[in-house]
Parts: C-alpha cells; sequence; structure tokens
C-alpha cells in the first residue's frame, strides 16, 4: 500500500504552544511555541540532554507535557487521538526490529502495527528506494548501523501520513544514506506533507524553521 498523494493546505497544521517538559526535578524546557503549515519543516537544535527527543515523543502524544498543548488541524491531539495517530508517523532512536526476521519480515511486522498490509511489490519497491533491494531477504542481525536505519526509512514510503516526526534520522547513515533521506524528505514536503526532525549535522533540505532547545 503506497502513500496516497497529499495536497498542500492550510488545514494541515501542527501547533505547539507553550510547551514545558521535565525529567523528573530537572526541567528540560518551557514556553516552546511553533506553527507548521503544509510543506514545511521543524529543524529541532540542541545539545544532548537539553530534551530533543522528549519534545518530539510530546509532539506525538507519547509523552505528557508538564503545561502547554499541541493541536492538529486545530484540535487538541489528545481530544482525537486516532485521527492524530493515522496523520504521524514517528520514528525514534533505536531500530526497533527483529533479528531473527529478514529485512522484508521485519518491514511487513512494523506496518501490521498500524493495520497496514503491504504489497509485495510496494515493498520491494520500498526496499529499493532505500537502496536496500540485495537485502531484502538477508536478517536483521546482519544489517549494518545504516541500514537498520534505512530499513525504517522504508516505512515511511508505505505508511500514508501527513506528519513525519523523525528523531536524528541521520545520524548512523553513510553519505549514501543521507542523500535517500534527504530525497524522501523533500517529496513529502513538496507533496503538502510536514516534518519535525532533530539533527545535529546539516539536513540536505532548503532551510525551514528553527527551534533551539
Amino acid at each position: 500500500m503506497a502513500a496516497s498523494p497529499l495536497v498542500p493546505s492550510e488545514r494541515l497544521m501542527l501547533a505547539a504552544t507553550d510547551l514545558a517538559c521535565s525529567r523528573g526535578e530537572r526541567r528540560l524546557f518551557e514556553g516552546v511555541g511553533f506553527e507548521l503549515q503544509g510543506g514545511e519543516w521543524l529543524h529541532v537544535k540542541g545539545v544532548n540532554g537539553s530534551g530533543k527527543t522528549t519534545l518530539l515523543r510530546t509532539l506525538v502524544g507519547l509523552s505528557p507535557a508538564d503545561s502547554g498543548r499541541v493541536t492538529w488541524q486545530g484540535t487538541d491531539i489528545h481530544d482525537a487521538p486516532e485521527d492524530y495517530r493515522r496523520a504521524a508517523v514517528y520514528l525514534g532512536h533505536p531500530p526497533a526490529m527483529k533479528d531473527d526476521l529478514t529485512a522484508a519480515e521485519n518491514l511487513r511486522v512494523s506496518l501490521a502495527v498500524d493495520g497496514i498490509e503491504a504489497d509485495p511489490e510496494a515493498l520491494a519497491g520500498a526496499l529499493e528506494r532505500v537502496r536496500l533491494d540485495e537485502q531484502h531477504d538477508l536478517r536483521a542481525r546482519h544489517l549494518s548501523a545504516g541500514q537498520r536505519r534505512r530499513l525504517l526509512l522504508a516505512r515511511l514510503l508505505l505508511r500514508p501520513a501527513t506528519l513525519w516526526v523523525l528523531d536524528e534520522p541521520f545520524a548512523p547513515l553513510d553519505a549514501a544514506g543521507v542523500e535517500v533521506l534527504g530525497e524522501l524528505l523533500q517529496v513529502h514536503l513538496d507533496r503538502g506533507g510536514l516534518g519535525v526532525v532533530t539533527s545535529h549535522q546539516a539536513v540536505p533540505l532548503a532551510p525551514c524553521r528553527e527551534l533551539e532547545l
């Protein structure tokens, strides 16, 4: 099942208002706010421990904020969680996959969690797009860190979502992998999608909005 076309629209908007989050007794950040329209992306920056991952998890509803709110198309994400879950996809740091399954099997399982049955042809095409076609039947334990990350990126091509929230997606990638992800992100934005990305390195996209924690 391939992603359906997106149409740029001002209604496709993610907004954060006066967000504050803590870890234990330590306040990570406060007063964080931004708005994104279709076709825009946010580059979240900050030193290690500044709360970048916490912010991303808060934006997708996985971690609670101390205060503030996140809205999608004007509705609080906690008021319509199923709609928001379908609209957003989150790729975190740990490459969650089963070492005993092949690359294709891992991709199929991850999509099944979202209720998506991947067409074999579409699945093979996604693996080829991220340059893992030769690893289609290779067990995950034999994939390099960069290949495991690219396998997660293949999910973006098969799991329809308007909002991509990506935590350090470039970190384990080689030059070819960085190029692939940059292309995927650009196509997504050109189709009216939105992105929130953390990265310590330069992101190969036209600059949009930046947030320093």
